[in-house]
């Protein structure tokens, strides 16, 4: 069941409030125009926020490490043939193709 969980993009929150214990954060997306959109309400108990805004949290630290020891590496050829990566990810086109 797990692998049809449904999946929202945004690319920010939109606002957030607490009433009777339940968080609502409204999440947005860019338009076209570069106007925000709302595009998603994630909800949850007022409980359960500080263990979420933690993961974030460690999230973003993990992402800050991972492009440091990138960055302080030498850039590394990409795989021929346009492979997946070691992160899991499609190395991006070349302008040229």
């Amino acid at each position: 069941m797990t692998d049809r969980l449904p999946v929202t993009f945004c690319d920010g929150i939109l606002e957030a409030n607490v009433l009777n214990g339940v968080v609502r954060i409204t999440l947005g997306e860019a338009r076209a125009d570069g106007k925000p959109v709302p595009c998603g309400l994630l909800v949850l108990p007022l409980a359960q926020l500080p263990g979420v805004a933690n993961a974030l949290a460690q999230l973003v630290t993990q992402v800050q490490e991972k492009l440091r020891d990138a960055a302080s590496r030498p850039a590394a050829a990409p795989p021929a043939g346009g492979g997946v990566t070691s992160a899991g990810a499609r190395p991006a086109a070349s302008a040229a193709s």
